[in-house]
Formats: structure tokens, sequence, C-alpha cells
């Protein structure tokens, strides 16, 4: 049976039958040139319930550091990503933003502890050190109070440090985002302009399937993925000198290659990045003079991912030994 007998048809003004919809088979046969639209329809009635994006004043790019999962040295990241972007261009003004409302870092980090003043229109001044000015619900309550809220307290406090805080002039913000993509993260995203994501990860399994899913998050509400750093990729034992991956090899980069991203850089397991971030001196701050943290005196600006890239360089070098010094020994455990 031919295709249009088997249409439903309607009669016109005129009296004359013509075929349901209007379009008939010709609408049918051209479905796959309607899926661009289609797929645009659906983004648009997606789009109508969210809030519009407001930049936060008087800062020009936001930067978050997000991972999918807690413990994998996020907040490090975050931290040493804002005292970089400072160094590397001493005319930047950077600031740093922890989000995390439930496990607040950048007080410990940062060596900074006290409660924000107000300005005369009410707004929070951030407490600052390393010349980074910065902001966090860890300010706003007792070091060890834990805090039992739900989410619309929650996602007041987020919009209080997104807006209620007196940034004065910042060419970068930092955002140390909580792990995993709930209401916090979703309103960070769909509320201000964000320049870039970094995603953090380590090697393991496990980590990086929530690390995936951070990315796919951040693609959905269409915030670019600058890439992942592999955090912990390598532990070099202190006697022996034998590289071990505790947590895995190379997960991230087959999950930055199955994404289509780039793998920004790694990150070893060593104790002095962990001793420096307890003391509140994070390695761009304790080792200001090393060739590598120089580097970037000597080469001019870079952009933001190449930031990132030097980043996790300095880190890589101050705390590893070469490859060329490593002893092939047997392993010490």
């Amino acid at each position: 049976m031919e295709a249009h007998k088997l249409m439903r048809h309607e009669p016109n003004r005129n009296g004359e039958l013509r075929p349901l919809g209007g379009s008939g088979l010709a609408s049918f046969q051209s479905s796959g040139h309607g899926d661009a639209s289609l797929k645009e329809r659906q983004r648009q009635h997606m789009a109508r319930g969210l809030p519009k994006q407001k930049a936060i004043a008087g800062v020009k790019q936001v930067i978050v550091v997000a991972s999918g999962k807690g413990g994998v040295g996020k907040s490090t990241t975050a931290v040493n990503l804002a005292l970089g972007l400072a160094a590397n261009d001493s005319s930047k003004a950077v600031g740093l933003l922890d989000a995390d409302v439930y496990g607040p870092s950048v007080p410990k980090l940062m060596n900074l502890t006290g409660n924000p003043e107000l300005t005369e229109k009410n707004l929070m001044r951030p407490l600052v050190n390393f010349g980074i000015p910065c902001m966090s619900m860890g300010f706003l309550v007792e070091e060890t109070a834990p805090i039992v809220w739900r989410g619309l307290m929650v996602m007041s406090a987020i919009e209080k440090l997104l807006r209620q805080v007196d940034w004065g002039s910042l060419d970068y913000l930092v955002i140390d985002m909580p792990p995993g993509t709930g209401d916090v993260q979703l309103s960070i995203t769909q509320n201000i302009p964000i320049a870039g994501a970094v995603i953090v990860s380590t090697p393991q399994d496990i980590a990086l399937l929530d690390a995936r899913r951070g990315a796919e998050m951040f693609r959905k509400v269409n915030v670019p993925v600058l890439g992942l750093v592999q955090n912990m990729s390598v532990f070099c034992c202190p006697k022996c000198q034998t590289m071990t991956h505790i947590f895995g090899a190379d997960g991230a980069r087959e999950l930055a290659s199955t994404l289509g991203v780039k793998v920004l850089g790694d990150v070893p397991l060593h104790v002095n990045i962990r001793e420096m971030c307890d003391r509140g001196r994070p390695v761009v701050v304790s080792s200001p003079e090393s060739p590598e943290v120089g580097k970037p005196y000597k080469r001019g600006p870079l952009s933001l991912e190449q930031m990132v890239v030097w980043l996790c360089m300095v880190l890589f070098q101050m705390n590893t030994v070469r490859l060329s010094l490593l002893h092939t020994g047997t392993h010490c455990f």
C-alpha cells in the first residue's frame, strides 16, 4: 500500500481533503533533517526555567575547580592555582571563593582565621593572605562546628557568598567547588558566567567514575572544561626512589581521551605537598625562589590553560626525584 494512502485526511474550507498536519509524508521523510531543529527547540525549552546569568560585581573571569568525589586534592589544586595566577602576572588581581559549605578547606590551606568585616553597604570583606582575598563559610562558623543545614539554607548561603562579598576589582576568581553534581554546582553554573572548569581526579577507577559525571554536568550547562588534573599520580619512595602508582596509572588520561578533553598535568603523591598544605603554606608560596616557580616570570604571561599546566609541572618537579636520578632497585615496602 502506498504511503499516502495510510495518511489521515481532513477537509479544508473548500471541502477538499488534505493530509492531516499539512506536511504529510514530506515531513516524515525529512525527520533526519529536523533533528537539529528538534534539539534546538528542546534546548530552548529546558532553558526557559533557568535563571539569567549575572556576573559577580567586579569580577572579570571565574574559574571553577571541581571533582566528582571528595578527597582527591581539589582544594589544594584550587589554592595553588589562585596563587599561581597571581604569581604569573603581578598586574592581575586574583580572588579565591570556597563554595564547599559543608567542608570548607580554604581557611586552613590559606592560614586564615577570623570573621569578615562588613562594609557600609553591608557586604562582607574577604580575608586576605599571600595577596589573595578569600571568602569561605569557614570564616562564618566555628572551626569544629558541623554545618547541619537543609538544601534551602545551603542555597541561601551560596547566594550570599556569590553576591554579598566586596571583591573589589578582580581579574580572576577561582572557586573551590564542593564535590559532586548537586544543587550547589547547578546554582553556581546557572547563575554566573564561568570561563572554564578544571576537573581534579586521582587515577583510581572509582574516582574517575565521579570525575566523568562532573565533566558531563559542566557540558550540560555549557561550561567549558579546560581539562583534567591527575592528582596523586605517582608515589616516589623517599628511601629507594622507586616510583609506585598506588592509585593506578594514566586513568585520567584515558578518561580525558574518552571525553575529548586535555590532561593538564600530573601531580605526585608526596609528603611535602601535604605538610605545606597543613601548615597553610601552599607550594607556590613555600618555594617561590625555585627554578620551576620562577619560570613564569621569565617567559611572560600565560593563558589560563597554560597556567594550570605550569602549576602541575611545578608540583611534580618540586616534589619528585628526576627520572635520571632514580634508583632502579627493589621496592623497600
